[in-house]
């Protein structure tokens, strides 16, 4: 598996009640993630896919192993900027991410491929070639509040994502007044769990919600509906 840390990824999407029954649970008994501000940050990302529209349509028919790019920022600083490619293999994935300066940002938005391939970062040449051989490029910008728990036995993160929403066709990531739409209805959240080897016994006791499934949930599916047909070629 490339030499990577791959981990197990559960998703559920949940209402109003459950995310309040499961936040009184869960607050007395892990910790909320240190970089975490009042337990919570916000996530913007911006998602990268190529004309035939792969990362969307793979995970749309259920591919166990695929793979998709994206730069993401948190809560509106450009202090601190990351690319990702995130990895999934069956029920596992994995993530490699690079920390890349906003000239680098500018070079991939303004798809300078040319610079892109003489970094000494291997992820951003991995990108550049990407976008050259199947002409991958920005499509969508996500963005939503997180509140993180976490428990070192089984290194172990469960998070709530709320307020799920995005980009009006719009896929410069750095933009601070950009026109937002809704993506998930009002009072839904999406609760995802990881873990390595195992999940503590008690943790999972405390996460049971009667009536709630393991789901496939992708944001950035949920998302590209919004998108209008043509917006590929238009960018």
């Amino acid at each position: 598996m490339e030499g990577l840390k791959y981990r197990h990824e559960e998703k559920y999407m949940i209402n109003k009640n459950d995310y309040l029954s499961l936040k009184n649970r869960l607050s007395k008994i892990l910790n909320h993630d240190n970089n975490a501000s009042g337990g919570e940050y916000q996530i913007r990302s911006l998602y990268f896919d190529d004309m035939q529209n792969t990362a969307l349509y793979e995970k749309l028919a259920g591919i166990s192993d695929r793979k998709k790019y994206r730069i993401r920022i948190y809560n509106n600083s450009d202090k601190y900027i990351v690319l990702e490619k995130k990895i999934k293999n069956q029920e596992y994935t994995a993530k490699k991410r690079q920390e890349i300066s906003k000239e680098e940002y500018n070079n991939i938005i303004s798809s300078n491929t040319t610079a892109l391939l003489k970094s000494n970062k291997p992820l951003l040449r991995d990108l550049a070639i990407q976008m050259m051989n199947r002409i991958l490029k920005p499509i969508i910008v996500v963005e939503y509040l997180r509140e993180a728990y976490v428990s070192y036995p089984g290194n172990v993160r469960i998070t709530f994502d709320k307020y799920l929403k995005t980009g009006l066709n719009k896929t410069k990531l750095l933009e601070e007044d950009m026109p937002m739409v809704k993506a998930l209805e009002q009072g839904q959240f999406i609760m995802e769990i990881k873990y390595d080897e195992f999940l503590p016994s008690h943790i999972k006791s405390l996460i049971q919600v009667d009536g709630r499934w393991k789901q496939s949930i992708s944001k950035y599916t949920l998302c590209r509906k919004y998108i209008k047909k043509n917006s590929w070629e238009d960018q």
